[in-house]
């Protein structure tokens, strides 16, 4: 069945088919439900390896809960709540946290009649326990961070036996338009509150169409998370999208901390803020008195148990640590997979993605990867070519990476209902699919028409489906081809919330609803594990995924869904992926140009120049769209985006050595403005400008017509170069600039440096041939400082036998030195530095020299043009990964 865009929002529901937060039982019982005045029973105190263990009681119906709390050496604490006694085992979110943190051992510090207050980490924190009402505070050198249960939120609703007869009102049974759902383990959803004490800007919780800072949701829809497929979502809403990270990061001038919520049921999330300053009514002047800024915090999710880790930074870079070495580093992609991605649903056959491949050689436009969509298989059976407009797959596939280029085809989980299909046979009998609340394979209907859908939560089917990427099974397939996980919320077209119902049943017993959100997180995984094993281990693999979860990053790449050509959603992609980046979620993009509608030229040209600085850069459209190559609009245009994509290429080396230190520290690659001045409040609140890295500030145009934009510069101390015409601005100012379509504001930070290729490009193969520019932009002090990493751009042995370099680069008193940024790596390669610009220059100096060990040393030829302070040394022949130093006299 052919199946057309629009279908996936019907005229007669529209956006109506998505809940409210007054649709869903569990959010009104808790809302609406009583506090409940739980009291920690501080005499049943234990005292373990692992930390600490009460029990609580709810003394109206005498609910008994066990209360574990871990710290560990990494400054993170873990609070879990789960029944004492419970009929059965409530779900516990596996395969999220790659390993337990090596816990501290915990001591007590002081007792009283109220209180336990238990210390570790040679006293500088504790754990406050209060019995009556139970509450539990987090502190830092007698500071109260963070307060567990402040405002008595806790909600345990504990497992039952089912009643022998379901009645229409039932707690065991819930109706949303057509659709029932029937719990098979009752009322079961969890709650607590958390006190941020001293925080007013809270970040976190993607995905969401809105600003990076969360808002108080007083008055409004709380935060959902549920993985859903919003076709061209509303802007500014809070309704959730296709993925969910838990996540919230609350900051301050002096501290970063997190508030990590492992829950993978539906969840909502309520923020409230509290003002610094408040009027006393009792004073006849009406004069402001001074109150502690604080945001509270409540979390409501639908089952499972109470599982909360708080991150305790204290700055930015250590709780992305904290947060990467609980839920795990961001993949350290192939190279190819930082080019530009060429997409659309769908190119029509071979000879249409050969053509389009020649178009970019013939324009003179580099691009590494071209995708196709669902209509590429046979009738949207997955792991099969539709056998008339792609009869020689293999051959395409060779074509491409003849060129060095790569191709990506679509893998979704629904599996066409086809009885003469080997692959649906082969799911069915091995019993792979998920199954309906009775029992029976559950069906469900999506582009093929009426599908089942795999069961990834299991670890036989994951690792069956992984088997089917092997060149042997996966027929027409080459080293050379990738996957998109797409609709994998999973998007259910004739399902509730076009979603799997959650009394679906799957692997071991557990409903849909415990696990929902984990469905894409789970085919992702075994996506990467099918591309890996067919590599025999060797090659790193390439996965972008619509749904995802916390610890999604470890895997690959995932995008923003199903976007709009307009300005406002363009403008809305940047705070989405800033705060998918603080969520631990790196390589990350919104689809250039947007996916549904035609976007006017001046939109495209400013949508490609924004997403080629940010991390995964591809443009795709949906299939009822015009044709977007960037060729098709006029000289002008082309030329403008031939540069956006070009400037993307030369600054690869960059972006690669961001991405390694993603994987080894946690850092995104693409940060707020507060990650990098932490202490300065007027960037606590920007996300229309950002940060690559520590070194380059990025305002992407965002809106029709501009002549002038203003950026922001942060830090009075710091001076900025512009990249364009390397004129120099002190920080702590908004500058008026301005641009025209050719212009993008990006700035270079004083005291940084950063390598770029030189040369032409035609895709990422070419980085390792071409030599490398240094740009060294200096501070105040005369100084700056930047690395670069380097390995073979593609194989695991970067891991496994410690085949990469990492390079530094320290400029101080007109001396640049290149070393060895440690002792750990070795890898030998022919790139050489060709020259060398320093910026913050300002009188010419009187020589150059260049000294390379056991070489003579040598003059270099060099210019300094005195207007913009600028010197650039040339005609260099420097191995990177030799040392050598470059004196300026």
């Amino acid at each position: 069945m052919e199946e057309d865009v629009v279908s996936v929002v019907p005229e007669d529901e529209g956006k109506d088919k998505f809940k409210k937060s007054e649709h869903v039982a569990f959010y009104r019982r808790q809302i609406q439900g009583p506090n409940l005045q739980h009291r920690a029973l501080l005499d049943t105190m234990v005292l373990t390896e692992k930390g600490a263990r009460f029990e609580l009681l709810e003394p109206d119906k005498q609910t008994r809960l066990l209360l574990s709390m871990s710290p560990s050496k990494r400054d993170t604490v873990r609070i879990l709540i789960d029944e004492l006694r419970p009929v059965k085992a409530r779900y516990r979110v596996p395969d999220v946290v790659t390993e337990e943190p090596q816990c501290e051992q915990l001591r007590v510090d002081r007792r009283t009649n109220d209180s336990v207050t238990l210390t570790w980490s040679s006293g500088r924190h504790r754990v406050r326990v209060w019995h009556f009402p139970f509450r539990l505070e987090i502190l830092c050198e007698n500071e109260v961070l963070v307060t567990f249960n402040a405002k008595s939120k806790l909600w345990f609703e504990t497992l039952q036996d089912p009643p022998s007869e379901l009645q229409d009102d039932s707690l065991w049974k819930e109706t949303f338009r057509q659709f029932v759902d029937l719990k098979a383990n009752g009322p079961s959803s969890v709650g607590a509150d958390l006190r941020l004490h001293g925080f007013r800007h809270v970040y976190g919780l993607p995905e969401h169409s809105d600003d990076l800072q969360l808002r108080d949701t007083r008055g409004g829809e709380p935060y959902r998370l549920y993985n859903l497929d919003v076709f061209a979502y509303d802007l500014f809403s809070r309704l959730g999208l296709y993925g969910s990270v838990p996540l919230m990061v609350a900051h301050k001038p002096d501290r970063t901390l997190g508030v990590f919520w492992l829950n993978a049921s539906e969840t909502f999330v309520n923020v409230q803020y509290f003002p610094t300053e408040q009027q006393d009514d009792q004073s006849p002047l009406v004069r402001r008195r001074k109150v502690e800024p604080q945001t509270d915090v409540r979390w409501l999710s639908e089952s499972g148990v109470i599982d909360c880790t708080v991150l305790l930074g204290p700055n930015p870079q250590q709780l992305f640590g904290q947060y990467a070495q609980l839920t795990g580093f961001q993949a350290l992609p192939p190279l190819f997979a930082l080019g530009y991605h060429q997409s659309r649903w769908n190119y029509d056959d071979e000879a249409d993605v050969k053509a389009v491949d020649a178009g970019f050689d013939r324009h003179d436009i580099p691009y590494d990867v071209i995708w196709l969509d669902i209509e590429h298989t046979d009738g949207k059976r997955y792991f099969t070519w539709d056998p008339v407009h792609f009869p020689q797959p293999a051959r395409l596939q060779l074509h491409l990476e003849k060129k060095k280029r790569k191709l990506v085809v679509i893998s979704d989980p629904h599996i066409k209902l086809d009885p003469d299909w080997s692959f649906y046979c082969e799911a069915r009998d091995g019993g792979h699919f998920v199954k309906d609340r009775d029992g029976q394979i559950y069906k469900g209907t999506c582009w093929p028409g009426e599908s089942s859908y795999l069961d990834f939560s299991s670890p036989a089917t994951r690792a069956w489906y992984s088997s089917c990427f092997s060149l042997d099974k996966y027929k027409g397939s080459t080293s050379s081809l990738f996957v998109w996980n797409d609709m994998n919320e999973p998007s259910v077209f004739n399902g509730p919330e076009q979603t799997m119902p959650k009394d679906a049943v799957h692997c071991g017993g557990w409903e849909h609803r415990d696990l929902h959100n984990l469905y894409g997180f789970y085919q992702h995984m075994a996506t990467v594990d099918g591309l890996i094993t067919r590599s025999g281990g060797s090659e790193r693999p390439f996965v972008l995924s619509r749904s995802f979860f916390a610890g999604s990053q470890r895997f690959g790449a995932i995008w923003t869904g199903d976007n709009v050509a307009s300005w406002e959603y363009l403008k809305i992609s940047v705070p989405m992926l800033l705060s998918l980046s603080l969520a631990g979620i790196a390589f990350c993009g919104a689809d250039v140009g947007g996916f549904f509608q035609d976007p006017e030229p001046e939109l495209l040209v400013r949508w490609y120049q924004a997403a080629a600085l940010q991390p995964f850069f591809r443009g795709h459209s949906a299939k009822m769209m015009k044709r977007r190559e960037p060729w098709l609009f006029g000289e002008e245009v082309t030329a403008a985006i031939r540069t956006a994509i070009q400037q993307r290429y030369c600054l690869l080396p960059y972006w690669y050595s961001l991405f390694h230190q993603a994987h080894t520290c946690g850092l995104p690659p693409l940060r707020p403005l507060w990650v990098e001045f932490p202490r300065e409040q007027n960037t606590f609140s920007v996300d229309h400008q950002y940060m690559i890295g520590g070194a380059l500030l990025v305002c992407p145009v965002t809106e029709p017509g501009v002549q002038e934009v203003q950026v922001l510069l942060p830090g009075s101390g710091e001076i900025w170069y512009d990249v364009d015409s390397a004129e120099a601005t002190r920080g702590g100012r908004t500058l008026s600039l301005p641009v025209t379509l050719n212009t993008v504001p990006v700035f270079q930070r004083g005291g940084s440096v950063i390598c770029r290729s030189v040369g032409s490009f035609s895709c990422t193969a070419d980085l390792q041939l071409l030599p490398l520019s240094i740009t060294v932009a200096l501070n105040c002090e005369g100084g700056a400082a930047g690395q670069l990493y380097l390995d073979d751009f593609h194989s695991f042995r970067y891991r496994d036998t410690k085949s990469f370099c990492l390079r530094r680069f320290d400029m101080l008193s007109g001396r640049l030195l290149c070393r060895a940024a440690g002792e750990e790596g070795t890898f030998d390669c022919d790139l050489v530095v060709q020259s060398v610009t320093v910026l913050g220059i300002k009188s010419k100096p009187s020589s150059v020299t260049v000294h390379v060990s056991g070489v003579k040393d040598s003059s270099a030829v060099f210019e300094h043009i005195e207007t913009c302070c600028m010197l650039t040394v040339s005609s260099l022949n420097l191995r990177v990964t030799t040392d050598w130093e470059m004196l300026i006299s």
